[in-house]
């Protein structure tokens, strides 16, 4: 019987971050690999800019809502506000995570601290389960105890005047790129992208890839000289001949 979504979704949340990427596009010789990127000249997960703030959570995974803020522009001015990036993430299959891209002067984008409890909490509301931003936030000691994630650029305590440019338009976060309705996966190691219809066979080959680690550490474990480490073969190689 094939797995509903809420199942794989569920299944996708016990597995690391790194343990994904390696099925996404990692390793592209690993018959697991599903090769979905170039693994270096494609932007497909994030860089060492963008911190979990909340590591004891664990994985989450959800469906990008993405928007783009940034100063007010007199001549844009009124046509997009907060409503619309919820209007947004109420309209994408759930749950969500906010992907926003922050466009600030650069004296600035150190200092923004843009989504706040009370935007969070409007942001549950219709499902999303966290957000990923390429600059900060703020009251993250509130938001603590909501159960939502946040992967940021860092944290700070005010802002000023800002605006809504764009709501799911392709964006570029932390060194990734996302569209709407991409899935992303997130905890502290960082956040990695992939199709949302290639949800189930990430899931299935991650788990024969954790299946096949453990094996090799079971092995790496027992082993007690050079030779043995050697013997107890790669990864993801076949097993060892006795």
């Amino acid at each position: 019987m094939t797995a509903s979504k809420d199942e794989i979704f569920a299944k996708l949340r016990k597995i690391d971050a790194p343990t994904i990427t390696n099925v996404v596009a990692t390793y592209p010789k690993n018959p697991l690999c599903l090769g979905l990127y170039n693994p270096w000249t494609e932007n497909w997960y994030t860089d060492t800019s963008i911190r979990c703030i909340y590591p004891e959570m664990g994985p989450v995974i959800g469906h990008a809502v993405t928007c783009v803020y940034g100063l007010p522009d007199p001549n844009f001015g009124g046509r997009l506000s907060f409503m619309d990036v919820i209007d947004a993430l109420d309209a994408m299959p759930k749950p969500t995570i906010l992907v926003i891209q922050q466009k600030w002067p650069p004296e600035l984008m150190a200092k923004a601290g843009l989504a706040g409890e009370i935007m969070v909490t409007s942001m549950m509301s219709v499902g999303c389960i966290g957000m990923l931003s390429n600059g900060p936030s703020r009251d993250v000691d509130a938001i603590r105890k909501l159960d939502f994630q946040l992967l940021l650029g860092g944290v700070t305590a005010g802002h000023g005047e800002m605006a809504v440019q764009a709501v799911n338009v392709p964006v570029s976060v932390g060194g990734m790129d996302v569209a709407p309705g991409e899935l992303i996966h997130m905890d502290e190691n960082g956040a990695v992208k992939f199709p949302a219809d290639r949800a189930a066979q990430v899931l299935e080959n991650a788990e024969k890839m954790l299946a096949g680690e453990a094996e090799h550490l079971a092995r790496l474990r027992a082993a007690k000289t050079a030779a043995e480490v050697r013997a107890a073969g790669g990864a993801y190689s076949a097993k060892p001949k006795a």
